[in-house]
């Protein structure tokens, strides 16, 4: 029955039961030298052939739903019910049902792959988060209990103890509050109002809050212009892309060699513009360039919480990026820095 649909099967069956009854009443007809009954052999082949066609469709058809019943009740294609289940008996069953199985195991195959990504996304961020908070709750505790043996008698020693607590509690809020912005933004909770507005004021506005920091790090900041005129109007929520630019810029300046540079340069890119945070610093291997924007993911772990970042800074960024609908990406050299890039609407 391969290739084959079950009438075109009882249609054979019928006509060959037919045919060879029309032969056998014929022979008999003429065994008996009857010849005016010359229209009984084909009566007799049309009439046994239809029986035989209406029985063999019937008993295929009844047999194929029962078979496929069950094959679409174990791959749920109907939900468990059977009630819904009509099929073409003038097509060809089998090959569908296969297509159908096929196409159902893909399916399976693709489920499992995902949950098993994600049960290992989910131990991996539960491992990352309970890391990130131990850290600062171990040295608060430290410095309490310092204070709580005798540190409290000297006016010097709790003043110095009670702002390394209160540094580390800061801590604390920053990666609390980046975990339930990003939280937001997954699920498509934060709101982005996008209006037209200058990109150069906050570049400006941004190196000229970070400058101090870069200073302490003895790192270069500055604004390379990639094309003409005094103002480069985007379409954006000028807020939110702060947050990316700033969030590029100190982990440039976290992770430069002393007496390098950040460079930040702008270009017409048709539709868009295109904005580069360059850094002369350490750079990232190839190996981690795909997974530098997954949450909690740090190329170097030691020197990252030295740091004192949440380790969700480039994640935010990202869903920051691609919920204005532009792309976000990052390419580097391992010892010579790293480039991140990112597209804006022109206004």
């Amino acid at each position: 029955m391969a290739g084959q649909s079950p009438r075109s099967v009882s249609i054979q069956a019928g006509t060959a039961v037919g045919l060879l009854t029309l032969f056998a009443v014929g022979i008999a007809l003429r065994t008996d030298n009857v010849s005016d009954q010359w229209w009984l052999p084909p009566l007799s082949g049309l009439v046994v052939g239809g029986v035989c066609y209406m029985l063999v469709y019937r008993q295929v058809g009844v047999y194929i739903q029962e078979r496929v019943r069950i094959i679409y009740k174990t791959i749920r294609r109907f939900k468990g019910s059977s009630s819904n289940l009509n099929l073409d008996m003038s097509s060809d069953i089998v090959e569908q049902v296969n297509q159908d199985v096929m196409a159902w195991a893909e399916s399976q195959i693709d489920e499992i792959t995902n949950l098993r990504e994600t049960d290992t996304f989910r131990k991996e961020f539960i491992g990352n988060l309970a890391h990130e908070l131990k850290t600062p709750i171990f040295n608060i505790q430290g410095f309490i209990l310092t204070l709580l043996e005798g540190g409290m008698e000297d006016p010097e020693i709790n003043r110095k103890f009670l702002l390394k607590a209160a540094k580390n509690v800061d801590r604390m809020s920053g990666l609390l509050e980046d975990l339930d912005v990003i939280t937001k933004m997954e699920a498509g909770n934060l709101d982005i109002e996008l209006v037209p507005f200058d990109l150069l004021d906050i570049l400006r506005e941004t190196i000229e809050s970070l400058e101090p920091k870069a200073k302490r790090n003895n790192i270069e900041l500055r604004i390379t212009k990639g094309m003409d005129g005094s103002k480069v109007m985007v379409l954006g929520d000028a807020a939110k892309l702060v947050q990316v630019l700033t969030n590029l810029i100190v982990n440039s300046i976290n992770y430069g060699n002393e007496g390098g540079q950040t460079v930040v340069r702008y270009y017409d890119a048709e539709d868009s513009i295109l904005v580069e945070v360059a850094d002369t610093g350490i750079g990232i291997r190839e190996e981690h360039l795909p997974r530098v924007f997954e949450r909690f993911y740090r190329v170097d772990k030691s020197r990252s919480r030295h740091a004192g970042g949440s380790g969700l800074g480039l994640a935010i960024c990202k869903h920051i990026i691609e919920t204005h609908g532009q792309t976000i990406n990052v390419r580097s050299t391992y010892g010579e820095g790293s480039t991140f890039s990112f597209t804006l609407e022109k206004a």
